[in-house]
């Protein structure tokens, strides 16, 4: 057996219980502050996660007692987080037993002593609780605890076989010290390697697969429990290694092996990224050199004509003293010549034992990316098992080395991602056979490097993503109405299934339905700054992709300037840059826009979301840094590209708090600082911009005088035809015209800019006409901006409703025509 295998058999139920006594403690405390009224959303989803992340781990290791606990202890708070069962001081007290019944579960030396007869008594306490205070029909909810999950005489069986692994591997006593060493903080690591680095991890916020990072690579190394005990025929197929090439034997491995500190590591591998940064800045330097070298040059030449003018009228002293100085300069600068040399070569060896001391320390970080998932092939053959399903799984890529805390990370999101392929990608084997494919459906996980990143994807070849079902079930969860998502195009159809709470299922199974895993993937994606990428082919599959720096310590970033500063994006997260010529800037709902790939981008300015002063105007082109995916993906002007980076990544003091769009700094080659741009955070900005109505605008070409001395419009209507028609006979007459598309965004346009004029109509969603002109007119700041109302509604009545609130012209829609409008418009406010 090799040490791999001892050390992960004799530490899985350990890290387990670890794991229990973690995750019971926070249950424990939130359940108190429950019992004493707080029964707040936030709470009770930290409760329904804790239980869901239990679950998952006591299925990975094999205890069953262990899911059938935490199973309706999770039902239970997803019951009071959608107010079908508040819990009651009765369900607090069955809760609580529950937590104590994990306790003894999760710890190998008592998880025998758990009987079947207790979990029965904790369900039916959770019954009780259910049906309500005493005198209340017992029997009125009895039946919820069997519907929610199948219990009775299967929990027997159950805890036999819990009680049959926990004999198992709690007989195994090897791996003491690396047990003790991951209790410590500590990190078993090799003399080339780190397939031994796990440190003992709390639990993740996955569904069943996501265990913790510490039962996950024990199972890695152990290998699921029992899973030769099943049938063959219908188990997915996956090559494993010989276990005779696994490891060498176990004293020469465990000679090989030190314990190292986690944080040790972390500061090693920070500080030979500082050294590889101060190691580049020699050439830049080496170059000054080289200015100055030439500069000496010069001057000898300057000398040289010098003593050569004066070559007949000069004294001889003076002429002496010339041909020393000559001299003087001959020597200098061949020392001068020499010493470049040598600095040159040294500038060469320092960047080359600064890189290879910058990757040796990499290393150590760094996994094989099959450490973590030696567990899946069991998991995906039991779920595809309880699914009625046959599939084949694959793993590709398994040597690709990861970094440690994203490999970590990496456990929910693929669980939740193999679910999701399992779940509700492949079909049964009848249907397949029925669509001419092989009764085998084919799960396919990989991992490979590409472009300086980490591309993880997993694919399956079902039938694809149904997209009329995501349309339906996009507006049976009000996420929109019907006509706006018949007009969403596939990629943003895709992008609701990474939604929290979003499910295509309408029945919570014990698999899925619950609408809490892909968004999770999503999470974990954003929180290392990298991209989700979704591929659908109807009748041949779907391809999630996870696009991921290769370490979060060093990222590969695009420089830009942005007002004189320079600014970094990770290049994860940049979909393309371009020159972008001014004339194909165009302005549609009064954002400017773009063409890119057949479709409309908006634009923004840097300057604007970084508070760095204006756009330099002065080139013919502007430099665009495409970001964002679908339907979000904008357009960021900067001044300049300044060219692509490797920069060590360096928190920012926690006594600036959150810093808007900035996620960290760095140092560039010269020393000086950059800032590393947050930018879902910058996003966001753009977002909340959008909905203000306060972006503002690249000048296109010759308009820039234009747009100095045009007045300015704000034109109100919810009809695009209408208002694009207003816009277009405004603009072309010179005014400078914003858009609005209700009530609601025009009154927050004109509080967040000045206008000349609004024009606006009455019947409008969120806030009328009406509303709006009485509030501009109520505010002693905006009162004294004319405003038009311009209306299909001719009646008298309406027209004096109109001019009661305020209005300064009232035009029918009616009568209305290109001149009719222009009129009124120069009647108000006079020429653009």
């Amino acid at each position: 057996m090799s040490v791999d295998d001892d050390f992960g058999r004799a530490s899985l139920l350990e890290l387990f219980r670890e794991e229990t006594l973690t995750q019971t403690q926070a249950l424990s405390e939130r359940l108190l502050a429950l019992d004493r009224g707080a029964q707040d959303a936030a709470t009770l989803e930290a409760c329904m996660r804790a239980a869901h992340s239990l679950k998952g781990a006591a299925r990975i290791v094999g205890v069953p007692q262990g899911v059938d606990i935490a199973g309706r202890m999770e039902d239970c708070f997803v019951a009071a987080q959608h107010g079908r069962q508040p819990l009651t001081p009765c369900h607090v007290d069955a809760l609580l037993t529950g937590v104590d019944l994990l306790v003894r579960v999760g710890d190998p030396q008592t998880a025998a002593s758990v009987a079947a007869h207790e979990i029965d008594a904790f369900a039916a306490a959770l019954a009780a609780a259910d049906a309500g205070p005493p005198g209340a029909d017992p029997n009125a909810n009895a039946g919820d605890g069997d519907a929610a999950r199948d219990s009775g005489a299967g929990d027997a069986s159950r805890a036999d076989a819990a009680r049959e692994d926990a004999d198992v591997l709690a007989a195994a006593n090897a791996g003491v010290d690396a047990r003790d060493a991951e209790k410590n903080g500590d990190t078993i690591v090799g003399a080339r390697d780190a397939d031994h680095s796990d440190d003992v991890a709390g639990a993740g916020e996955g569904a069943d697969f996501g265990a913790s990072a510490g039962v996950r690579g024990a199972i890695s190394r152990a290998g699921a429990p029992r899973a030769a005990s099943a049938p063959t025929q219908d188990a997915p197929t996956h090559d494993a290694a010989p276990p005779s090439s696994r490891a060498p034997d176990a004293d020469r491995a465990s000679s090989q092996m030190r314990r190292v500190r986690a944080d040790t590591l972390n500061r090693l591998l920070g500080l030979s990224g500082e050294s590889l940064v101060e190691s580049r800045w020699l050439k830049p330097f080496a170059e000054s050199m080289l200015r100055v070298k030439r500069a000496q040059r010069d001057a000898a030449r300057s000398l040289d004509s010098a003593v050569e003018a004066l070559a007949d009228d000069a004294d001889p002293r003076v002429r002496g003293a010339l041909n020393e100085v000559r001299q003087m300069f001959t020597d200098l600068q061949r020392t001068f010549a020499a010493r470049l040399d040598e600095l040159d070569r040294f500038e060469r060896r320092s960047s080359h034992i600064a890189e290879q001391l910058y990757d040796e320390a990499l290393q150590c970080r760094m996994r094989p990316f099959g450490d973590a998932t030696r567990a899946y092939p069991r998991v995906v053959r039991d779920l595809a098992r309880s699914l009625g399903k046959r599939v084949r799984f694959s793993i590709v890529g398994e040597a690709t080395q990861v970094d440690r805390d994203i490999l970590d990370m990496l456990d929910a999101p693929l669980g939740h991602l193999l679910r999701n392929a399992i779940d509700h990608g492949v079909e049964p084997p009848d249907v397949r056979l029925a669509r001419g494919k092989p009764a085998e459906a084919s799960v396919t996980l990989e991992a490979r490097h590409s472009a300086g990143s980490l591309l993880v994807s997993v694919s399956d070849d079902g039938p694809g993503a149904d997209l009329a079902a995501v349309r339906a079930a996009i507006v049976r969860h009000n996420l929109t109405d019907e006509d706006t998502a018949a007009r969403l195009s596939d990629a943003e159809l895709l992008e609701f299934l990474l939604l929290p709470g979003f499910s295509m299922r309408e029945r919570v199974t014990d698999v899925s339905g619950r609408g809490v895993g892909l968004d999770a993937v999503q999470e974990m994606v954003k929180s290392v700054r990298g991209a989700v990428r979704i591929f659908n082919e109807p009748g041949l599959g779907m391809r999630f992709v996870l696009q991921l720096p290769l370490t979060l310590s060093v990222i590969r970033s695009l420089i830009v300037d942005v007002g004189g500063e320079p600014y970094a994006f990770p290049l994860v997260q940049v979909r393309r840059t371009l020159e972008l010529d001014r004339a194909d800037i165009d302005v549609l709902e009064g954002q400017q826009h773009f063409p890119l790939d057949d479709r409309r981008v908006g634009l923004v300015t840097a300057h604007q979301l970084l508070d760095a002063g204006e756009l330099d105007e002065s080139r013919p082109k502007t430099a665009v840094v495409v970001v964002g995916g679908e339907p979000e993906t904008y357009g960021v002007a900067v001044d300049r590209f300044l060219g692509e980076r490797m920069l060590v990544v360096q928190p920012l003091d926690g006594r600036l708090n959150k810093i808007q769009n900035i996620a960290a700094g760095a140092l560039l080659e010269n020393g000086d600082p950059v800032l590393i741009v947050d930018v879902e955070d910058l996003i966001r900005s753009i977002d909340k911009l959008i909905r203000g109505g306060q972006l503002a605008k690249v000048r296109r070409g010759d308009q820039d005088a234009l747009a100095r001395r045009a007045k300015r419009v704000l034109v109100v209507d919810d009809s695009l035809t209408v208002r694009e028609l207003e816009r277009k006979l405004l603009e072309k007459r010179g005014y400078d015209v914003t858009i609005a598309i209700d009530g609601m965004d025009g009154w927050n346009a004109i509080r967040g800019d000045s206008f000349d004029l609004v024009v606006t109509d009455i019947d409008m969603p969120r806030m009328d006409g009406i509303e709006l002109v009485t509030l501009i007119k109520g505010d002693p700041l905006l009162k004294s901006v004319p405003v038009m109302i311009v209306s299909y509604k001719d009646r008298d009545e309406d027209r004096r409703r109109g001019l009661e609130a305020g209005a300064d012209y009232y035009l029918a829609k009616g009568g209305f025509h290109d001149e009719a409008l222009l009129d009124a418009v120069h009647d108000l406010i006079g020429d653009a």
